[in-house]
């Protein structure tokens, strides 16, 4: 599997040269997609419109065609499915983001989990135990949802 991620971003993503940079850029991204994927599913139903929002996203923020995008999708599946917790995640985001790459992270994080249109309990608790993953105050969180919701 890991050649599998390694060829996707070596050929749709990046320039031929590829250094340390690169491939920590790529684990990060794909790290990323993961836990976007983990919020979708949190309330167990990854609908049609969490999944438009979802690629329009990953497409707009880290420039992606729509083949790349769906490519960049399932290999974040497979590592989700993979995955034994969430840590793994968010010990990289935690390592490579900036405070400012994290709250934007929690902005898109907070479109998911409105894009259906309903926001249960479980995704409300699934947001704040991510924003400690990622070693972010609280207060964070409520400024990213803020942001999302276009009241600041």
């Amino acid at each position: 599997m890991i050649d599998a991620i390694k060829d996707f971003f070596t050929t749709a993503m990046l320039p031929a040269v590829e250094d340390e940079t690169s491939t920590i850029d790529e684990d990060v991204r794909l790290a990323a997609c993961a836990l976007l994927l983990e919020v979708a599913y949190a309330d167990d139903d990854f609908s049609d419109q969490e999944r438009q929002h979802l690629e329009s996203e990953l497409g707009r923020r880290f420039g992606l065609e729509a083949k790349d995008t769906d490519r960049l999708l399932t290999l974040a599946q497979e590592e989700r499915e993979d995955a034994v917790d969430l840590w793994q995640f968010t010990r990289l985001i935690t390592e490579h983001y900036s405070i400012s790459q994290k709250v934007t992270l929690l902005e898109i994080m907070w479109g998911l989990v409105h894009s259906d249109g309903t926001l249960q309990d479980r995704e409300v608790y699934f947001m704040r135990k991510i924003c400690n993953l990622l070693r972010l105050e609280p207060g964070y969180l409520a400024q990213a949802r803020q942001r999302f919701l276009g009241e600041e």
